[in-house]
């Protein structure tokens, strides 16, 4: 197996983490160090011809993405600053600009993890030491909390026949022979059906 591409061939301690495919087919993906160093990573567009475009750097861990329907509005999660940022979106182009803070997420919430939206344009947000996955309007007025007997939540998404089931991933990194004991569905896939859907998951056209 071979790389497609390799944008950071100058970095060997940077790893790629989230990924999400845009309404154009084209895949987006954020890189951070491999120690979790600060602002050594970027995010990036692989375009449907296989070659890639730095979309910004000083990301520390890449993570959610979203795109509200009409294309014009793209969610990012850099997850140590405990915020959702909203870009303007170029869909056409595959372009972001004008970065600023949809809202940030109080410390006993834990951290912003993955992300999703639904149908009704509001975000889904997954807590990592957070026990869970949170629902929220895009100024960050908190809706509703799906709880799950996991601490670190990793990612959220929507599927099923009618994308009305929300799937949750949780991982088991860094927990002790106790921690396992106390939290033994950790690192396990969780399944709900919140009463809402979502639009369907995005393919990559490359």
């Amino acid at each position: 197996m071979s790389p497609i591409i390799d944008p950071e061939q100058d970095l060997p301690n940077n790893r790629f983490n989230d990924g999400k495919v845009d309404p154009e087919g084209r895949l987006w993906a954020g890189t951070m160090g491999m120690n979790e160093a600060p602002n050594v990573g970027s995010l990036y567009r692989l375009n449907r011809n296989l070659s890639a475009d730095k979309l910004f750097d000083q990301v520390s861990i890449s993570n959610g993405m979203a795109w509200t329907s009409d294309h014009k509005t793209f969610y990012y999660i850099d997850s140590p600053t405990r915020r959702v940022d909203v870009f303007d979106c170029d869909m056409a182009g595959g372009l972001v600009s004008n970065r600023r803070t949809a809202f940030e997420l109080p410390s006993e919430m834990g951290y912003p993890d993955g992300m999703c939206i639904d149908n009704e344009g509001m975000l889904w947000v997954a807590l990592w030491q957070g026990w869970g996955v949170a629902r929220f309007e895009p100024d960050g007025t908190l809706l509703a909390k799906v709880e799950v007997p996991v601490e670190c939540v990793t990612s959220c998404c929507f599927g099923g026949e009618n994308w009305d089931e929300l799937y949750i991933t949780t991982s088991s990194r860094d927990l002790d022979r106790t921690g396992r004991a106390e939290q033994p569905l950790a690192g396990g896939v969780f399944r709900c059906k919140p009463g809402v859907s979502a639009p369907p998951t995005n393919l990559f056209l490359g």
